[in-house]
């Protein structure tokens, strides 16, 4: 049940992903109660724990929260095509990074530089948003209806599944 390994990277056995597969569900579980759901003592999972994240495996815990009902209903996708090279991308990261209404951003292959995830609270607010970032290059905008993907979690059976791509 060994995931294969990755340079600087742990060897994840089964209680490794039973550890990450549950703190994927359930970041607040106590290191009691994974304790119990992987069979391991409480110092022992607390132990595996620190190594994953160590590891870089666990790269942090969050809440969850639900942007629409904090009072900026409106998701939406741009594209951001910006000509120009290093000092331009270095330019229009910090620009992106200053933008409180971006959530994610993704430096891409492709004809566009880059893919921008933003809620905003109205539609003057996301022309507000797409005539700043125009004056970096040139915008395409998509609004999101729905997300039938939120966010997965992922499992050793889907990565030993995606094994046959190597």
């Amino acid at each position: 049940m060994a995931h294969k390994k990755t340079p600087n990277s742990l060897e994840l056995d089964a209680i490794a992903w039973k550890i990450v597969e549950s703190l994927q569900r359930n970041a607040r579980l106590t290191f009691a109660e994974l304790g119990r759901k992987v069979g391991l003592s409480t110092p022992a999972v607390a132990e595996r724990v620190h190594r994953l994240e160590e590891a870089g495996i666990i790269t942090g815990y969050h809440a969850q929260v639900n942007v629409a009902r904090l009072g900026a209903p409106i998701k939406i996708l741009m594209r951001l095509t910006i000509p120009g090279g290093d000092l331009q991308i270095s330019r229009t990261v910090s620009v992106i990074k200053d933008l409180q209404e971006i959530s994610r951003c993704h430096r891409i292959t492709g004809d566009e530089s880059f893919v921008i995830e933003a809620n905003v609270v109205s539609i003057r607010h996301m022309e507000a948003l797409i005539d700043r970032l125009s004056a970096l290059g040139a915008t395409s905008t998509s609004t999101v209806l729905s997300s039938p993907v939120e966010r997965r979690e992922y499992t050793v059976r889907q990565l030993e599944a995606f094994a046959k791509y190597l």
